[in-house]
């Protein structure tokens, strides 16, 4: 009868017909190899929309306030991420990081809200 390998290590598997890993720590290993890349890029964007959101919050502490585009760049905002968008019957735009929105106004200034759970 041929002996089955373990798919990280190589070692013998022992137990159940259709076991592939000779050990939970093998099974994690291997796993998180396999996934790596993908894992890696959530984690950048969840990274970068914390970041956000932590700015918009330390900008925002009364619930509504506005602030320069420079502002925000300068604290390292990135307008590109955001977690929602809502428009209004008027047309205007607010982007959302999670509870918190900014809607872009003229003149090259921002106004920030806290969205009501």
């Amino acid at each position: 009868m041929e002996s089955r390998k373990c798919l990280d290590c190589g070692n013998p598997v022992k137990g159940r017909i259709d076991k592939k890993f000779c050990s939970d720590y093998c099974r994690n290993s291997f796993n998180n190899k396999v996934n790596k890349e993908s894992k890696n890029l959530i984690r950048n964007i969840n990274n970068r929309l914390r970041k956000n959101y932590k700015i918009l919050s330390d900008l925002n502490h009364l619930g509504k306030t506005k602030v320069t585009r420079t502002r925000l760049y300068d604290k390292g905002f990135d307008f590109q991420l955001f977690t929602s968008l809502y428009k209004t019957k008027t047309g205007n735009t607010y982007f959302y990081i999670y509870d918190q929105g900014y809607l872009g106004l003229e003149n090259e200034m921002y106004l920030l809200i806290k969205r009501d759970s």
